[in-house]
């Protein structure tokens, strides 16, 4: 089915109780869903190359606005041919709006109905991002999905400041929608609402009915329980509009992938993967792998017997840990593309397991595999 901007399409091809596959296809890459997309900050994706990242499966990143805008500047990245262009990736790229980053500054900036001034962490330099600013550094950026500017109250918030959060995020939604598009580039909004279940849906019902490309779910993992929030998204994920992709922000354990998957999410994305691969541990069909533990020392297994990836079929735990330990920088290379790869992996078989009918299942026996050899802990 088409989607409000030229080029772009979403299509449900199989369904397993909430669970959908399909595909979104952009002007870049046609990209198989449920999907993770890496996240590559700064036009990279730590420590691997756009063709690395290509070989884990992944057809499109997401890119971050605020870290670009401020260095090197969006302008430099166009003349470039945009970020894809800058970066020499080849398929389909998200662009955050910027407005979690300048969020996180909270001491550094001050907000109101018209946008968000804040101090650069890199130079102190003073800059205004509002809706408008927004989409139009995004348009410079070049990509293929560009978020709407809003408002992510803390996790702790009480009602009255998550309401106040709906209700700008609403109006700057409506002013993103208002700016004029960039060619060949489909606008996201995103849905607001704490923890509160009549929240969440009152926003949703607000958001879906604007002319967006896709619905998101901002102003998680920010402090619940993962059990609440995997229980709001089992309310809340098959309300979402079936005929747009549906885009959880910034989750992503394994766990995190599978259950909201399993309510009628599409799309992730998260750093998880690589930060943790910087810190030695690998993500694994039997759980996370501590390098830094003694037990690897002369281990000449595998990372994960399980896994194809070339990290795998070439390295042992103990030359990693071997790695890890020495701080070499192979180390958090190789151990993120292998992570990049079991995500991959992990979509993929996902994607099989809706289309069989069979999910719900094989997610019930694969997390408790998970669990059951974890050598990390809750």
């Amino acid at each position: 089915m088409s989607l409000p901007t030229q080029g772009f399409s979403f299509e449900v091809d199989a369904v397993d109780g909430a669970a959908r596959s399909g595909r979104f296809t952009t002007p870049r890459a046609t990209v198989e869903t449920p999907a993770f997309m890496p996240v590559g900050t700064q036009a990279t994706v730590k420590a691997l190359t756009p063709d690395d990242v290509a070989s884990t499966g992944a057809r499109m990143i997401l890119a971050n606005t605020y870290h670009l805008w401020l260095r090197p500047g969006a302008e430099s990245i166009a003349r470039h041919g945009g970020v894809v262009g800058f970066m020499k990736w080849p398929h389909a790229l998200l662009t955050d709006s910027g407005g979690y980053q300048v969020f996180s500054l909270a001491k550094h900036r001050t907000l109101d109905d018209d946008g968000i001034t804040f101090r650069s962490h890199l130079d102190g330099t003073m800059h205004r991002l509002t809706p408008e600013e927004a989409m139009r550094v995004q348009a410079l950026l070049g990509s293929d999905v560009a978020m709407v500017l809003d408002e992510c109250p803390p996790g702790n918030a009480p009602r009255e400041v998550i309401e106040s959060a709906m209700r700008r995020t609403t109006a700057w939604a409506k002013r993103c929608l208002g700016a004029a598009p960039a060619e060949g580039q489909a606008r996201f909004g995103i849905v607001q609402g704490g923890t509160a279940l009549d929240l969440r849906l009152s926003h949703l019902d607000t958001i879906a009915a604007l002319d967006f490309d896709g619905v998101a779910l901002g102003g998680f993992s920010v402090g619940e329980p993962p059990a609440q929030m995997y229980a709001l998204l089992d309310e809340i994920a098959p309300k979402m509009p079936r005929e747009r992709p549906r885009y959880l922000m910034g989750v992503g354990t394994p766990t995190d992938l599978l259950r909201a998957l399993s309510s009628g999410i599409d799309l992730f994305d998260c750093v998880l993967p690589t930060r943790n691969a910087r810190n030695g541990q690998a993500l694994t069909w039997g759980g996370r792998v501590n390098l830094r533990q003694a037990r690897h020392r002369d281990d000449e297994s595998p990372l994960d017997a399980r896994c194809d990836c070339t990290v795998c079929t070439t390295y042992s735990r103990a030359y990693l840990r071997h790695l890890v330990k020495a701080d070499e920088m192979l180390g958090p290379r190789l151990v993120s593309l292998h992570n990049l790869h079991f995500y991959g992996a992990l979509m993929r078989k996902a994607r099989e397991m809706i289309r069989l009918g069979r999910l719900g299942g094989w997610v019930e026996t694969t997390l408790a595999e998970m669990h059951a050899q974890d050598e990390v802990g809750d």
